[in-house]
């Protein structure tokens, strides 16, 4: 009994993976042209990208932040007035039981919420995509926004200095407290709101090419070329039954 004879052209591991190996030459159509073009970019269009997307961030976050002019006007308009009187000694809260003082702050907030979906929305409807660059313009924006809104009502509305305004209208003349914020941390409402209806938007709506490029990949999934065709289901034919 003698032992099985070895094959002459036994082949080797690595004949298995000729798929990884670039064609001779660097032909294009190659294993390695399809690789490149669904993982690895080239340098030069990396940074294309890398440009286009930092400018709409930047347009994102100028508009957004050029917004916080209109919401500063709106909070001037829209804030309660809280009343004040003077005895020529003292100042004093006209109504010491109302509520004023803590509105000024709500109504921050609520117009903060306003403007965050609809600059969220928008953004969304002009560019169509989730990218990280554009959320980044988002943010950025809206606590610019913000800021710039809480210093542009403060500064336009009615003045800081209480005594100087109390002696100039008088004794016994009720006169408007200038527009303050108690509470700062409602300047994050507008870049809460904004970041939320986003990543909501993006999920629900958001492009999702990956899935048909993973799929071809490497020949495989039922898009690449010669890929295996579903197994017929059936009875075989009659014709085969008679050999």
């Amino acid at each position: 009994m003698t032992a099985p004879l070895t094959p002459p052209n036994r082949p080797s591991p690595d004949d298995h993976h000729d798929w990884q190996k670039p064609a001779p030459g660097g032909a294009p159509g190659g294993p390695v042209a399809l690789h490149g073009s669904h993982l690895a970019a080239s340098p030069g269009v990396d940074r294309e990208e890398l440009r286009a997307d930092l400018r709409r961030a930047g347009v994102v976050a100028a508009v957004v932040t050029v917004a916080g002019v209109l919401m500063g006007l709106l909070w001037l308009w829209l804030a309660p007035r809280v009343p004040l009187i003077s005895d020529n000694t003292a100042v004093f809260l006209n109504d010491s039981e109302g509520e004023e003082a803590i509105g000024a702050d709500g109504t921050f907030a609520l117009l903060g919420l306003a403007f965050g979906a609809v600059s969220a929305g928008l953004v969304f409807w002009f560019h169509r995509r989730g990218e990280i660059w554009l959320t980044v313009g988002l943010a950025v924006g809206s606590v610019l926004g913000s800021l710039l809104a809480w210093q542009l009502g403060t500064r336009l509305g009615p003045t800081s200095d209480v005594v100087a305004h109390a002696r100039e209208v008088g004794k016994g003349v009720v006169f408007d407290a200038p527009l303050e914020m108690h509470a700062h941390g409602v300047l994050l409402a507008w870049g809460l709101a904004a970041m939320v209806v986003h990543l909501a938007l993006t999920a629900a709506w958001g492009p999702r090419d990956f899935e048909g490029e993973w799929a071809s990949y490497g020949g495989w999934g039922p898009g690449a070329p010669g890929a295996p065709s579903a197994p017929s289901s059936g009875v075989p034919s009659s014709g085969s039954d008679g050999a």
